[in-house]
């Protein structure tokens, strides 16, 4: 369980999850109570959840690890900006494409690049694998 925490700087969250479309679901809902935890959270959760989303799809599609391991997630609010992480076992490194008005597919690069305030690509601790991170400002407060 998840609690709000007192002190200026809340605790990260990191989970491990399956490898599987099904789990990018409870990667959002996972995301949200983090969120709801924190006094402006709510500021965070639209834009944050379809990023967590695109990043966390494309981990379980364009991954090259095998299929029993975990992809992990780490959500962390520093200096005022949501730090969210998607860490797998993949060698590939994600590439912003252009899509095409046909294509169904292929825009989710293109989401995290407008819609964060920086994203990036780091190899992991140990050589095995990477994350992809985004860093997420808060919404404008909406008024009363």
């Amino acid at each position: 369980m998840l609690k709000a925490c007192c002190s200026p700087r809340p605790r990260a969250f990191v989970a491990r999850l399956d490898s599987c479309l099904e789990s990018t679901r409870l990667a959002r809902q996972l995301l949200r109570a983090y969120l709801a935890a924190l006094p402006s959270g709510e500021r965070y959760s639209d834009v944050a959840e379809l990023l967590l989303g695109e990043l966390f799809a494309n981990a379980v599609q364009h991954s090259d690890a095998p299929d029993d391991r975990r992809i992990e997630i780490r959500f962390a609010l520093t200096n005022g900006l949501l730090r969210i992480e998607v860490h797998d076992a993949g060698s590939g490194r994600p590439a912003l494409r252009s899509a095409s008005l046909c294509d169904e597919r292929g825009r989710g690069l293109f989401l995290v690049n407008e819609l964060s305030a920086r994203w990036g690509c780091c190899p992991r601790v140990g050589g095995i694998g990477k994350f992809v991170w985004a860093l997420i400002a808060p919404t404008a407060a909406l008024a009363a």
